[in-house]
C-alpha cells in the first residue's frame, strides 16, 4: 500500500471517530466550551464526518471529491491548531491538529496533482 492510500484511510477513519465524538461525547462538549466555540461543535462534527466520507468515497470514485475533502479537513485543522495555540495549550497539546493539518494538506496536493 502506498503512502497516499494509507494516509487517506488513516485520515478518513480518524475523522469518522472525531466527528462522531464531537457530536456525542461529553468530553468534546466540554472541550469546545474550553475553546470558546461551543456553538460550532455540532457543525464541526458534521463537517468532520462529511470530510471523512469525502476522502473515503473520493478515493474510489473521484479525485475531485477526495481533493475537496482533504483540503477542507486540512484547513479545518489549521484553524484548530490556531485555536489550541490561542488558548495557550502549547505545541505538544496542539500537535495532533498540526499533524492532521499537514497530512490533509499533503493529500490535497496529492489528489490535486491527479486532476
Amino acid at each position: 500500500m502506498d503512502f497516499p492510500t494509507l494516509a487517506t484511510f488513516f485520515s478518513g477513519v480518524s475523522f469518522i471517530f472525531y466527528g462522531a465524538g464531537c457530536l456525542t461525547t461529553s468530553h468534546m462538549k466540554s472541550e469546545f466550551i474550553r475553546y470558546g466555540y461551543d456553538r460550532q461543535r455540532v457543525l464541526t462534527g458534521y463537517l468532520q464526518l462529511l470530510g471523512a466520507m469525502g476522502l473515503l468515497i473520493g478515493y474510489w470514485t473521484s479525485p475531485w471529491l477526495a481533493f475537496g475533502a482533504a483540503l477542507g479537513l486540512g484547513l479545518m485543522m489549521v484553524f484548530g491548531f490556531g485555536v489550541r495555540l490561542k488558548i495557550k495549550d502549547g505545541f505538544w497539546a496542539s500537535s495532533p491538529a498540526f499533524l492532521y493539518a499537514v497530512l490533509n494538506l499533503y493529500l490535497s496536493v496529492h489528489y490535486g496533482s491527479i486532476l
